[in-house]
């Protein structure tokens, strides 16, 4: 390998590429845009095109694209070289400051909600010169917003951009009314721990269901899943530590702070970790970082498998999104100090947060839905559909002290003695972490723990900013118009702990009591992502994203629609793939294998010999039955999925058909291809099992 220092950002047009490469006026007044916001003008844009052509040109790229994230969840990019044609014949390389500025994509071809017709096909990208151009595959890449011709947000970057400004707007409002004359920005901090799967790529090839799906349609319970619990944090295979070392290489090279690498709980499951950066750029960095896990590990001979349940019965794969507020001066906003109960900033912040998280969970909830999620969210390995804040001993104690008073006392960190004198004491944490939690407080951040694996952080993020800037803006009209500001802190706290504590939980969120006891609290349960979706519709969510100009309430309700025809499509393709699997691969094998049965039946008997074939026969019955009651299983999901096609109705209203007749039948349908795979001879079985596909790696 390379030394870090020396690949780290090597392909990334940074802000020391930018202070060596730009005129100090023009590099003064590009910075002054990325951290105030200003407009840049048309003459400085002219230079930095010209900069960053020549530095990417040097690097080997031949082209230049506007790299945006539109609904569809992944990243799109259209590429245009830098030539142009001479009166000689010849060509010269150039890119002006309007190219960098500015690209036309097509906008009917991306989900749009019903904002763009077919005919209407003209759409912009934006310049986002806060996230760092980057080179990738001889390109250079432009990180853009997205837009149609009137303006609306076609993306997942515009919605976080605003939300990114309305935060800092009401924090700002919030800090200076507590006395703060020196922070002039506040942002927003992630750090997303992403979790996948890698499988030999021969065994992907000859699943028709991963290929079509990303998830295993059908699929037996092996001998041994993850119950030993030996892979967590386990010895890295040779071929897993060779594709990680090549990971961290290729992210590094794009300024991506890859830091932390493991196997994870089930067995094919790994994770990585990068350090935190602002919400924009960590979105950003995140979207590469997913792609390039499909390219390296195609190179390594292998499959990277982002979906959140790719495997039945052993854990799904979520994406931990770590969350704070900071300021431009170095200040954490959730950082609680030694002495949580006299840190008047921490825990105005902190409520800010708890009143969000309670008062818009649906908003919360739709931001972590999707088809693959419904499969993760409630199991063993992943939170409850229910929105919960764990805030630990240590700040509950805090808060029960508020809502009977001022709080005067915390409880303090401790030294762990562990029994052996020559291992060291260690320093004990005032309170524990809880994994069962959806919204955990984990020392000066919150981990939301619900996001799926394949998702983009943009639409979590644009929401938790949108509804902690709402908090924060009724936080900032108390304040300023107090005549104490001290004691309207105390009435504050005291108010928000009182109406909003029934959303702080510190117990099991797996437990069954939870589910019961969060339904006496009043706390929403929404199971699936139709449901969910309904949250972009609510007058309530809509109103406080408008209020923040994060989105319009056409933007929203276009949302609501991409959500559901998500949805319908993506179990759609389930269902007809579930179909194809079974009638043209699973039953042709299991004819096959109970002709075997019969004409060995038969072989023996044509012998004369007196010989027992009870065991082959009652074989034999059982296969045959499994068999019969697939088919009639096929002919009931055909049935289903022939009604969703000729539905007509609202398209929520087809969300349910597909969710609870559709996918149901898909389930029944599977019990039946499931059970024969553990009787039928491996050799007819037509495709690889979770034995093969999750230990021969």
């Amino acid at each position: 390998m390379n030394k870090i220092n020396e690949i780290f950002g090597s392909n990334v047009f940074s802000d020391a590429v930018m202070k060596e490469r730009l005129p100090k006026a023009t590099y003064k007044a590009l910075k002054k845009t990325i951290e105030r916001g200003t407009s840049l003008a048309p003459d400085v844009a002219d230079v930095v095109a010209s900069a960053m052509k020549d530095w990417a040109v040097e690097k080997g790229a031949t082209h230049f694209t506007h790299w945006f994230q539109p609904m569809t969840g992944i990243t799109a990019e259209k590429h245009d070289s830098f030539i142009n044609p001479t009166s000689d014949g010849k060509v010269i390389l150039e890119f002006s400051g309007k190219e960098l500025i500015k690209g036309e994509p097509d906008a009917s071809s991306f989900p749009n909600g019903g904002l763009r017709a077919t005919f209407e096909a003209r759409g912009y990208t934006a310049w986002d010169c806060t996230s760092p151009a980057f080179i990738k595959d001889d390109s250079l890449c432009i990180p853009t917003a997205f837009c149609s011709y009137n303006g609306e947000a076609l993306d997942k970057k515009t919605p976080l951009l605003r939300s990114m400004e309305a935060l800092d707007k009401q924090a700002l409002r919030v800090l200076k009314a507590l006395g703060n004359t020196t922070t002039k920005k506040v942002i927003t901090t992630v750090g997303p721990e992403q979790e996948y799967f890698l499988i030999d790529k021969k065994m992907y090839d000859a699943r028709k269901d991963l290929i079509l799906t990303g998830r295993t349609l059908f699929g037996a319970k092996p001998s041994k899943g993850q119950e030993l619990e030996d892979h967590y944090f386990g010895t890295l295979k040779q071929r897993i530590s060779d594709f990680m070392k090549e990971l961290d290489e290729e992210l590094w090279k794009l300024g991506i702070l890859a830091k932390t690498k493991h196997n994870e709980v089930a067995p094919a499951q790994h994770e990585l970790a990068p350090i935190f950066s602002t919400t924009n750029i960590s979105t950003d960095h995140n979207q590469l970082t997913m792609e390039i896990m499909k390219k390296v590990a195609a190179k390594h001979d292998l499959y990277c498998l982002l979906h959140e349940k790719p495997f039945a019965g052993v854990n799904g794969s979520g994406k931990h999104n770590n969350w704070s507020m900071g300021t431009d001066d170095g200040m954490n906003l959730l950082e609680p100090g030694n002495s949580p109960h006299e840190n008047q900033q921490f825990l105005l912040f902190l409520c800010a947060v708890v009143k969000a998280v309670d008062e818009y969970p649906d908003l919360l909830r739709v931001s972590a839905a999707n088809a693959g999620n419904d499969h993760r969210l409630g199991a063993n390995e992943a939170p409850p559909a229910i929105i919960s804040i764990f805030l630990g001993d240590q700040l509950e104690d805090v808060l029960e002290q508020i809502e009977k008073g001022p709080a005067t006392s915390s409880k303090s960190s401790s030294e762990l003695t562990i029994g052996v004198n020559t291992l060291p004491p260690l320093p004990k944490d005032a309170t524990d972490r809880n994994r069962t939690s959806p919204f955990a407080f984990t020392g000066n951040k919150f981990e939301f723990r619900m996001v799926p694996s394949s998702a983009s952080i943009a639409g979590c993020n644009f929401v938790l900013n949108t509804i902690v800037a709402e908090t924060l803006s009724e936080i900032a009209d108390k304040l300023e118009k107090a005549t104490d500001v001290n004691a309207e802190i105390q009435v504050i706290l005291t108010d928000i702990v009182k109406n909003h504590k029934r959303v702080i939980f510190n117990g099991n969120g797996y437990s069954d009591e939870w589910v019961v006891e969060a339904e006496r609290r009043g706390l929403p349960n929404i199971k699936s992502t139709v449901e969910a979706a309904k949250a972009m519709i609510s007058e309530k969510n809509q109103a406080v994203l408008e209020k923040h100009g994060v989105l319009t309430k056409v933007e929203a309700e276009s949302r609501y629609e991409i959500t559901l025809e998500n949805y319908n499509k993506i179990i759609n393709i389930e269902a007809l793939t579930t179909l194809e699997m079974a009638k043209r691969q699973i039953m042709p094998a299991v004819i096959q294998y109970t002709t075997s049965l019969a004409e060995s039946i038969n072989t023996i008997k044509a012998t004369g010999v007196s010989v027992d074939v009870s065991v082959q026969s009652e074989l034999l019955t059982e296969v045959s039955s499994l068999l019969s009651s697939l088919n009639k299983n096929v002919a009931l999901l055909e049935k289903v999925v022939e009604k969703a096609d000729n539905f007509d109705g609202d398209i929520f209203d087809l969300g349910m058909i597909y969710r609870y007749e559709v996918f149901e039948q898909m389930n029944t349908l599977r019990e039946y291809a499931d059970k024969l795979e553990t009787i039928v001879d491996e050799d007819f079985w037509p495709i690889p099992t979770y034995g093969d596909m999750l230990f021969n790696i």
